[in-house]
């Protein structure tokens, strides 16, 4: 009987501190700053304790991925992004993993200029690859009403949207389409109507517009501009059509030589509109353009104050002798 007391108190005392074990294991708590553990398609389960070990500080990683090990049924289930924050229990953070919960991304653009920018930015913020991204541009925009590449910067809005990181390519391009087409409801399409446009043409405008100037208030009265050009069938003229065409995005000076850049987006040299926009351009500025105010300016020039506004005007003398001032502005600042 002293011997069984002995064995039982024994087994009492094993499984104790392996109670305490598993509960100091589970419980512990993340005290580190936030981090994103990636598991990229296919790992091994190998590979999935290595990046659970490296991504997470200390005995932490350590616990979460020992935890993730005896619990695991199908490793592939851990593909995907997980953030963890302080105060979660090892526990918690383990079983995220083995059932595939994930923490969504928020995926953020502003300020891209090209297509293959944009698809660089959301490449880099999810597991697809920017040639993906633009492979699926290419199948499925068009039967959205693209007429070709150059219109595709106009099917894209900049903003914040959330997205697992394994999301497909197809299912980003579609998911950022349909936000752009909530833009465009009936209202804003009756209003590019009543200007003589398509949404796409829309976009073209502002994003002239928006490389013109970062004054936001300025915007409007820019846009009218160039709708009265292309009322009157006049050229265009805008330098950062130029720039767009030379492809070399830090010009500071349009030249002579650069105005004869040979591209269908120059429109110093092709009348009408480029073949599509030449930045991804701000919801804000599109609505520059549809509710542009009245007014008779055909020209426009950079101020030679470099406050980043223009002066406005209704003739050719006028203008000319704006660019004159804003030249010897440039010459004497040594702009080339």
């Amino acid at each position: 009987m002293k011997k069984f007391c002995y064995i039982f108190l024994s087994l009492l005392i094993v499984l104790a501190v392996a109670g305490l074990y598993a509960y100091n294991l589970a419980f512990s708590t993340y005290t580190g700053e936030c981090v994103r553990i990636n598991i990229p398609e296919n790992t091994t389960p190998q590979q999935t304790d290595s990046i659970i070990r490296g991504a997470l500080p200390g005995q932490f990683g350590s616990k979460v991925a020992r935890l993730w090990n005896w619990s695991v049924e199908d490793p592939a289930s851990a593909h995907g992004s997980y953030l963890i924050e302080p105060g979660q229990k090892a526990w918690r953070v383990a079983q995220n993993i083995r059932r595939g919960r994930q923490t969504p991304v928020t995926v953020t653009f502003n300020n891209v200029r090209t297509l293959r920018q944009l698809a660089e930015k959301i490449a880099d913020q999810l597991e697809l690859t920017s040639d993906q991204f633009s492979a699926a541009c290419d199948t499925l925009l068009p039967a959205r009403g693209y007429a070709g590449q150059e219109e595709f910067p106009a099917a894209f809005l900049p903003d914040s949207y959330e997205f697992y990181w394994t999301a497909t390519p197809a299912s980003v391009v579609k998911r950022l389409a349909d936000s752009r087409d909530k833009f465009w409801n009936d209202t804003r399409r009756a209003k590019a109507a009543a200007l003589g446009l398509r949404p796409v043409e829309v976009a073209t405008i502002a994003s002239i517009v928006e490389e013109e100037t970062a004054n936001k208030e300025e915007r409007p009265m820019i846009a009218r501009l160039y709708l009265n050009r292309v009322a009157k069938g006049m050229k265009l003229q805008a330098d950062p059509t130029v720039k767009f065409a030379t492809g070399d995005f830090t010009l500071r000076r349009i030249t002579g030589a650069h105005l004869r850049t040979p591209s269908p987006y120059n429109t110093y040299l092709h009348q009408g509109l480029p073949p599509g926009p030449i930045r991804i351009v701000d919801r804000s500025t599109l609505q520059a353009v549809l509710d542009a105010p009245r007014h008779n300016y055909l020209y426009m020039c950079a101020k030679e104050d470099f406050s980043g506004t223009h002066n406005f005007a209704t003739d050719y003398q006028t203008h000319m002798a704006n660019a004159r001032r804003y030249q010897a502005a440039l010459n004497k600042r040594g702009i080339k």
